[in-house]
């Protein structure tokens, strides 16, 4: 309903008119501005830097099968925590298992052919193309050992990173083929929050600089900048920046939160709040006309305003209300 609401604001603002003026007749040389239409205009600010995430970990990881099998066991359920390398479960082994001995048989018995044939050419009573197929047979029997060793291995299903089991696919009994989910595995440590910032305000966030992510329901926990990129995005004029909370929080990945970082006196962009719609878009006024767009919002400056921090420059001008 919203959207077409929207829609029927957009398609008002760019109707054309009824009738074409006469080419003997004078026409305007701009058309008024609406009433409704407010401008993003730059202010000083010395009110930390707002701006909405999503908490994140580097290590969250989907378990796939490795090989065609039915499920043998499970060793791990929902919630379990794990540590790198643990196994998980395994997928019936019976065929591997028995290609694995033949294969440590054919080694044994080629190794011991090497070995004699060795031997035997160094008293010059065996022929070089004889020593030369020994030598062949045997480097085949090494790489069948190999390969039945690993097809055994594929059968085991392990832990890449210690974490948690957050998710739970396989079932017993059930035939599972290359590729398929079997768990997911999740480090809750160390949480991460990916923020970009306007370049009014990028000037005085660096690698270190301390920040409060708030979570939804008011939960705080204590962050720091440790990864910043180098240049702006030309996209938006931003800069992306990594935070890493405190190893004390209470806020879980996958949360969404509101992270504040700085304090200085800065330049920002701001807007009406009622410009922006609830799903975070304004209606742009240019060329006689509106343009639907995404911006990204910061904290609340007063007065009723709201800061813009990527999505509108200063200057452009928007609809004072979005339905």
């Amino acid at each position: 309903m919203r959207y077409l609401l929207l829609l029927s604001v957009i398609v008002a603002c760019t109707r054309e008119p009824a009738s074409q003026p006469d080419a003997g007749q004078e026409t305007a040389s701009a058309a008024p501005l609406p009433a409704t239409v407010a401008t993003a205009d730059t202010v000083t600010v010395d009110v930390p830097l707002s701006i909405s995430s999503q908490l994140y970990v580097e290590h969250d990881a989907t378990v796939y099968a490795r090989s065609v099998g039915i499920v043998q066991s499970i060793l791990v359920d929902l919630g379990t925590p794990v540590s790198r390398g643990q196994l998980l479960g395994r997928l019936e082994s019976t065929d591997q298992e028995i290609a694995l001995e033949q294969a440590k048989e054919r080694y044994n018995n080629t190794q011991l052919s090497v070995e004699r044939q060795r031997a035997l050419r160094v008293a010059g009573v065996v022929t070089q193309a004889d020593s030369e197929r020994v030598e062949f047979e045997h480097r085949e029997a090494v790489l069948a050992l190999r390969k039945a060793e690993r097809d055994l291995d594929l059968t085991r299903i392990l832990a890449p990173f210690s974490g948690v089991v957050t998710s739970r696919a396989a079932r017993l009994g059930r035939l599972v083929n290359n590729g398929d989910t079997l768990f997911r595995i999740t480090a809750l440590r160390p949480i991460l929050a990916a923020i970009r910032v306007p370049e009014s305000a990028a000037g005085h966030v660096a690698v270190g600089t301390r920040a409060e992510v708030i979570g939804t329901a008011g939960s705080t926990a204590e962050a720091k900048v440790i990864r910043a990129s180098p240049v702006l995005d030309p996209g938006s004029g931003t800069r992306e920046l990594i935070l890493q909370l405190d190893g004390k929080a209470r806020l879980t990945p996958g949360s969404n939160v509101t992270v504040r970082l700085g304090s200085e006196r800065r330049q920002a962009v701001v807007i009406p709040r009622t410009a922006v719609g609830e799903d975070g878009y304004a209606l742009v006024w240019s060329n006689d006309k509106t343009t639907l767009r995404r911006i990204t919002t910061g904290g609340d400056v007063g007065d009723g305003r709201i800061e813009v921090v990527s999505g509108l420059a200063p200057g452009e001008r928007i609809l004072r209300d979005v339905p």
